[in-house]
């Protein structure tokens, strides 16, 4: 039996595989069905204890006693589907993790012999986990430990991967005191999942406001002229900014991010994950692409996969973006790293991120981050889209406290 860790994986050796997610307390264990795009294809591929089947895939109640588990028929599962990822949060509500963190043992559904356990480590504020991801590749099925947070329970976790949740409209909120810079808004009421069966509030938490829009920042400072491709190869300090332009004309191709780091002491590993957010023009959340999604915007973003040490040279992980293929909606992506594990970016040493053409490998722009924090996230730079569908990259180098990409959403949307 294998003990995993964050982002790794198996092959399954059983057709049929049961996911049973144990904790010292009560657990609602759900299921969904993941086409290419990372999204449900309806509410119907959302698998829980109110709707407990699904194509290939079943819920299966422990009745209190035992573990509630989510099976899965590999040679069932429909051929448009590529994941299916197992979730959990407390069964009381507003629970948190903090202390009960849960084991999943992935075994074989018939004989029932543990193929795989996986324990998400140092767990805090999440209301609920993508514990771990079944999944479809080049044929093949295998297992990968995920363990992403997610602050607003269920809720966020089924909006996020495309089921719909129906919110009443809010009551009007009230006057701003004068004081405030910028009005709050009122809280929306309580969504239910929409479904025939009576919907269980244990899994429909308040959905969180989106943020107000933030006060405008003030300008970086400009570089000395306008930087562009043409003379090569560029080197950006601090918010300074390139435009992805060569010989007049916008790089409308692949292009790839990398990002590296060292570990600041020998013989340390540095769990880091590179991730990147991709925003509307109104600084809408779209998706985030990262080592437990590693495609989104069909495909136009692809991301290498999970380095789990920062060992060798060059870059430990790698983003492919098909600028050309970027959805007319999607106008900003922020390019982050996070420390999964919870080590601080003073224990890293020479980070950076760079820009290269995909088809040549030649590096068009590079940031190296000079400074450190002792914060366990960054947002190293983003792109933006003009209004003339030029593309341009900001270097920015600031950091957050966050262990994982959904905390970065935010201080992400307010730094574009």
């Amino acid at each position: 039996m294998t003990a995993m860790t964050p982002g790794s994986n198996i092959p399954l050796s059983a057709v049929r595989v049961a996911v049973d997610v144990a904790a010292p307390v009560r657990l609602d264990v759900s299921g969904l069905l993941l086409s290419a795009d990372g999204k449900v294809r309806s509410d119907d591929d959302f698998i829980f204890y109110n709707q407990p089947s699904g194509p290939g895939v079943t819920y299966r109640s422990g009745g209190g006693t035992a573990p509630d588990s989510i099976v899965v028929d590999t040679g069932a599962v429909p051929p448009g589907i590529e994941k299916i990822v197992v979730t959990a949060s407390p069964d009381a509500a507003g629970q948190t993790f903090q202390g009960i963190e849960p084991t999943a043992t992935v075994r074989d559904a018939d004989s029932g012999s543990a193929l795989a356990t996986f324990t998400p480590p140092r767990l805090g504020t999440e209301t609920a986990l993508v514990v771990i991801e079944i999944y479809r590749r080049q044929g093949a099925w295998k297992a990968r430990a995920v363990g992403q947070g997610y602050a607003d329970g269920l809720a966020g976790i089924a909006t996020d991967f495309g089921v719909t949740v129906e919110e009443p409209a809010a009551q009007p909120a009230p006057p701003a005191p004068a004081a405030q810079a910028y009005p709050q808004t009122a809280p929306p009421a309580a969504p239910a999942y929409p479904q025939a069966a009576p919907v269980d509030p244990r899994i429909a938490p308040p959905m969180p406001s989106a943020p107000p829009a933030p006060p405008a920042a003030a300008p970086a400072p400009a570089a000395s002229g306008k930087i562009n491709l043409d003379k090569g190869r560029v080197s950006l300090q601090k918010n300074q900014t390139v435009s992805l332009v060569k010989g007049g004309r916008p790089l409308l191709s692949q292009v790839k991010m990398g990002l590296g780091w060292e570990p600041a002491f020998r013989g340390k590993d540095i769990d880091l994950d590179a991730s990147v957010i991709a925003y509307g023009p109104d600084r809408k959340h779209l998706d985030s692409c990262y080592f437990g999604k590693l495609s989104i915007l069909n495909g136009a973003i692809k991301h290498s996969g999970d380095n789990l040490t920062g060992e060798g040279a060059g870059d430990d992980e790698v983003i492919v973006v098909d600028l050309g293929r970027i959805p007319a909606e999607a106008t900003g992506l922020v390019f982050t790293v996070n420390s999964f594990t919870g080590q601080k970016f003073t224990e890293v040493a020479k980070a950076y991120c760079r820009l290269l053409d995909a088809a040549t490998g030649e590096e068009l722009v590079r940031f190296d981050l000079s400074s450190t924090e002792p914060q366990t996230g960054v947002m190293m730079a983003k792109l933006i889209k003009q209004f003339t569908g030029e593309w341009e990259m900001t270097a920015m180098g600031e950091f957050v406290k966050s262990r994982t990409v959904r905390g970065m959403v935010k201080p992400a949307a307010a730094a574009l």
